[in-house]
């Protein structure tokens, strides 16, 4: 079990943050946008600047989305979300490069192996490249096909022993609908893992928000593409949503 935070929302020490593959793309646009991936990498730089130790969990939708695949396509579901995998690891290194570009040591890990461009998964190496200031992507998702990047995010963070998972969104937050749909949508400041699960809130999958509950993780839903976020995330800002177990 992860060691919990501070009271209140403090700053965290050891932090999972979890973006989809298509922050790394441009809006609606399959592929890699070069101004996308830079602008993260900054943001990154500068949360770290904070003392936290960081790893990431990114997933692969903007190449390729495995149950979408195998619905349009007729692909097997298994190797479909294989695919996806591999699509995670592609991301992971594109990353990385631009982590390193702007100063940052950086691994990637994989749990899908492929020695040539990443490095195995192993939990105590994973944990030693943290302490020694390095940023730990995890790609892959959890090498097993037919489980989300989201559903690997909680079990990175887990087995990591971080304390929070940072959940970044392009929206501020988990909402009582769609505010995009309701103009009469209005934020959660905090709900619990039950009332995510129960209300069905479609930030995180099932598997992943029980898993939370499980190892009592707390989760910041929060915009990641306004500047400075990332920091202010980790920095115990209240910013976003939290998904915790009970009371702030």
């Amino acid at each position: 079990m992860p060691t919990p935070p501070p009271t209140g929302r403090s700053p965290y020490h050891r932090v999972l943050l979890k973006l989809s593959g298509e922050s790394l793309g441009g809006e609606g646009v399959a592929g890699l946008n070069a101004v996308e991936i830079n602008s993260i990498a900054q943001e990154i730089k500068l949360a770290h600047a904070s003392g936290a130790q960081i790893s990431i969990v990114v997933g692969g939708g903007n190449f390729i989305r495995g149950a979408d695949l195998a619905k349009k396509v007729g692909i097997d579901q298994v190797t479909a979300d294989q695919m996806g995998m591999l699509a995670t690891i592609i991301n992971a290194m594109a990353l990385r490069e631009a982590l390193q570009a702007a100063g940052m040591q950086s691994r990637v890990m994989s749990a899908v192996e492929v020695k040539q461009v990443a490095e195995p998964y192993l939990r105590l190496r994973a944990v030693r490249h943290l302490e020694k200031g390095r940023i730990v992507i995890l790609a892959g998702g959890t090498g097993n096909p037919l489980f989300t990047t989201d559903t690997c995010a909680a079990l990175r963070a887990s087995e990591l022993q971080c304390q929070a998972i940072l959940k970044g969104t392009k929206v501020d937050g988990i909402y009582t609908a769609d505010p995009k749909k309701d103009p009469k949508a209005t934020r959660y400041e905090h709900v619990t893992y039950t009332e995510a699960m129960t209300q069905n809130l479609k930030v995180m999958d099932m598997a992943a928000f029980d898993l939370c509950r499980q190892q009592k993780i707390p989760i910041v839903v929060f915009d990641y593409r306004v500047p400075g976020n990332i920091r202010r995330a980790i920095t115990g800002e209240k910013i976003g949503t939290l998904v915790s177990a009970g009371e702030t």
